[in-house]
């Protein structure tokens, strides 16, 4: 008798049913989408996002709500250095941007501007943009 045709010593070999093979579900399995735990990585940035509430399970797109940042201030105060006097409340785009639940109204995602240079982006003022005609 070769060595592998020999039963292994001191390892104990039970054969049990398994209930699950005949296509069984198990007790434990979650049927559809659970409620709080997020399937998708959501991006916040300027507009609605669409989203899954953690704090109410309700999905939709999320109710943006803006506030003055860092570089919004700096925008409004570099003409005044520059001796001309003007506000820019409508540079939305330097705004921190919060995204709330409409039906729970709880804050589910943030979307922060802290650096006026990354808005402004002086190294590049010489490339041509391709929103603008050539």
């Amino acid at each position: 008798m070769s060595k592998v045709d020999e039963p292994v010593m001191g390892v104990p070999f039970y054969v049990v049913q398994n209930p699950y093979q005949a296509g069984a579900i198990p007790p434990n399995a979650v049927y559809g989408d659970p409620k709080g735990i997020p399937i998708h990585q959501t991006i916040y940035r300027d507009t609605p996002a669409p989203f899954n509430c953690v704090y109410c399970g309700n999905s939709g797109l999320t109710h943006v709500r803006s506030k003055p940042s860092l570089a919004a201030v700096v925008a409004c105060m570099m003409p005044m250095f520059l001796g001309c006097c003007f506000l820019l409340p409508s540079c939305d785009c330097l705004w921190h941007k919060y995204h709330h639940c409409p039906s729970c109204q709880e804050k589910v995602g943030d979307f922060e501007k802290s650096d006026p240079c990354i808005v402004a982006d002086p190294p590049h003022w010489t490339e041509h943009s391709f929103a603008l005609p050539a």
